[in-house]
Formats: structure tokens, C-alpha cells, sequence
């Protein structure tokens, strides 16, 4: 599940960089602390990250601890690109401190250190691969780039190698916050990975069994989205009904939820509580945002005693 096969090129140098700290915090922040070899005279050194010819370089810093041991350590932010572009000069793809990090497209990307003596000489080996740790708290050991929606991830090689996986983000509806008032509730979320025109979105809510639709205007901004959910037309008197909150975008149902997070059991952690809502008309309800176990937006309405019948089905 974590492995990846052996990349092309040759057979990886050896012997490998020994990580005391290799990981990527947060979704898209590479931090690396390797052990430098005891006995090498180094003046500098980088980690490289290559794929199809193309090299990103991070410069390394080496670290004296108080034991006597020697690290070499970097950290960068990573990110997406679906359309590489070549770099536009010699030291084009040479990120430090100032810099933005890296710019990955999807695939498999080789991680390497290169360290060069006090005469120029330089050495490269490959980095060792470490193991996920094998923790089961509410907090996922890796989890996506909780801006862009890019999976980047740290595997091993079948020949013991670190490699960096790079997955690009899926179309999908990212629930930001929902705001649960006295007469209504505002759900607001962005799109990520948008395939068509804003005006090609429409808000609604989907009843689970009975498969009747009520929508909602939108409003936009950019690639962020706001909407009130159709109260009115999602209850039927004392009747209670379970709703599917979504964005229609031609044939594809997108539902709403949040997914670009670490939290292991959303539905768990994200705890709402029932509110008794006042429609237009003065009729009450009581209802139930919440969120899933596989971190969908979903509603559950009854309405009390008198309450008009909603227009179900509504579009």
C-alpha cells in the first residue's frame, strides 16, 4: 500500500541517506533532517527531487548536534502543476529561502542528496525510505494539500528508496463552513479543480430514498461559493427526511463536504447540534446539519405540528 515500484535509470547509488525526519506536514510542507556520513568534508549539499528529466534543487543545511552527529536539513512547500513549463533560466529550478518551492506535476518523483566537498567533488546518493507510523488517532499521518486538493506523498521503493508521489486534485466541492442562524442556514465551500463556467454549478438538495431535488441560487466569488439550503422545500409536515447537500455540474453530482483535511473520523470530531428554524411563513422546524462519516454535508428537517407541506421535488 505504501510502496512504489523501482524507478527507470540505473540501479539507485548506495549506500542511502539514513532519515532521522522525513515527512510532509500539513498536505504540502516537505521537511527533511538527514544524517550526514561522519566522515565526509562537506562545503554544501542539496536534495533534488527529478521526473522525466526535470530536477528541482533545495539546498540542505548541515546541522553539528551536540552529540557530534551532523544534520543536513531542509523544509520547502510543494505544489501542483498540471502544465510544466521549462525553467526559465540556469538557476530556474533552485529553491531556498525567499523562493516559492517547487512546482510538481503528477507521478512519481526521485529524492536524492548531492553533497559536494570542500574541492568541488560531488557525491550523490540516493535517501532511505522510512515507514508511516502506525498511529490511530483522530489525525491522519498524511492528508492532502488543503489549499489546491494535490496529494503529495512519501513512499518506498520496492528497493528501499524514498520516492515523492504526486497526485493531481480531484473536481470536487470543498465545504468551507456552514453558519446555522435562528431563520436559516448559509453553507459556503469552493470549488477545486473547476471544469466549467461558474454559471454551470447549481446548488441542491437531493432526499436520500425518495430521489426528489430542490434547489438553491448561488452566489460566487472567484472559485468560492455561498448558498442558503432550501428549508422551505425540504420538509413534508412531521415527517422527517434525510438530505444530500450538492453542486450539480451537467451529468456530475458533486456533493459538498470536507475531504482536504487530516481528520480521520470527520463525523466524529465535527459535532453539530439540532436548531429549531423559523421559515418566512412562520412554521418551525427542527433541523440537523451535519457532517458524515466520509465527510459529506448532510441535513436532516421535521417539521412541527401545522407546518405547510414543502414543495418536494421542486426545481
Amino acid at each position: 500500500m505504501h510502496t512504489a515500484p523501482a524507478l527507470g535509470g540505473g540501479i539507485p547509488p548506495r549506500p542511502a541517506l539514513r532519515p532521522l525526519h522525513l515527512s510532509v506536514l500539513g498536505g504540502r510542507t516537505l521537511n527533511v533532517a538527514l544524517f550526514a556520513p561522519p566522515a565526509d568534508e562537506i562545503a554544501s549539499a542539496r536534495l533534488e527531487l527529478s521526473r522525466g528529466g526535470r530536477v528541482f534543487r533545495l539546498p540542505l543545511e548541515l546541522e553539528p548536534q551536540a552529540d557530534g552527529a551532523r544534520l543536513l536539513t531542509a523544509t520547502t512547500a510543494l505544489r501542483f502543476t498540471d502544465a510544466p513549463e521549462p525553467p526559465a533560466g540556469p538557476d530556474a529550478e533552485a529553491y531556498g529561502p525567499g523562493r516559492p518551492g517547487p512546482a510538481l506535476f503528477a507521478g512519481l518523483w526521485r529524492v536524492a542528496a548531492v553533497l559536494t566537498r570542500p574541492d568541488g567533488q560531488e557525491r550523490r546518493t540516493g535517501v532511505a525510505a522510512v515507514a508511516l507510523p502506525a498511529a490511530d488517532g483522530p489525525v491522519a499521518p498524511v492528508s492532502p494539500d488543503p489549499a489546491g486538493g494535490a496529494h503529495f506523498r512519501l513512499m518506498r521503493s520496492v528497493d528501499g528508496f524514498a520516492v515523492l508521489k504526486v497526485r493531481a486534485p480531484a473536481h470536487q466541492a470543498e465545504l468551507d463552513t456552514f453558519a446555522l442562524r435562528w431563520d436559516r442556514i448559509t453553507v459556503r465551500g469552493r470549488i477545486v479543480a473547476r471544469q466549467a463556467p461558474s454559471a454551470a454549478y447549481t446548488a441542491q438538495a437531493v432526499r436520500r430514498g425518495g430521489g426528489a431535488v430542490v434547489r438553491a441560487p448561488l452566489e460566487w466569488d472567484g472559485d468560492s461559493f455561498a448558498f442558503d439550503l432550501p428549508l422551505a422545500g425540504m420538509v413534508s409536515g412531521r415527517r422527517a427526511h434525510r438530505w444530500d447537500i450538492q453542486l450539480q455540474q451537467g451529468r456530475t453530482g458533486l456533493k459538498i463536504g470536507r475531504r482536504l483535511t487530516d481528520l480521520r473520523r470527520r463525523d466524529q470530531v465535527i459535532r453539530t447540534s439540532f436548531r429549531i428554524i423559523a421559515l418566512e411563513d412562520g412554521s418551525l422546524l427542527r433541523v440537523h446539519a451535519y457532517i458524515t462519516s466520509a465527510g459529506a454535508l448532510a441535513v436532516s428537517c421535521v417539521g412541527f405540528e401545522g407546518a405547510p407541506d414543502g414543495a418536494e421535488g421542486r426545481v
